[in-house]
């Protein structure tokens, strides 16, 4: 999984272990292990969700300051199927 610059060191760190993206179709699946730097993303659960479920508290978990902060990033392309995928992050040399 891909994240922007900003939220990479707060992926690392543990703070943020969910992300919402707006796809087409699925891109991950659960327990799918997909490179980010040095380490891996583990997914551990995908869940479609309407866009009106994305709050300001769930942009917040997701690294983001508000809704429209987030969907500045996440909204690109021509997907329209919102998922919350939750995740974390194995350091390089861990295990799951």
């Amino acid at each position: 999984m891909v994240f922007t610059k900003r939220l990479r060191e707060g992926v690392r760190r543990g703070r943020i272990r969910c992300s919402i993206r707006i796809w087409t179709r699925p891109h991950v699946k659960p327990g799918g292990r997909y490179r980010m730097d040095e380490g891996h993303i583990v997914v551990d659960s995908i869940a479609p969700i309407a866009l009106t479920d994305v709050t300001d508290d769930l942009a917040r978990e997701s690294g983001f300051e508000s809704v429209d902060d987030l969907l500045g990033i996440a909204k690109h392309g021509r997907g329209d199927n919102v998922y919350l995928i939750r995740f974390h992050y194995l350091r390089p040399g861990a295990w799951d």
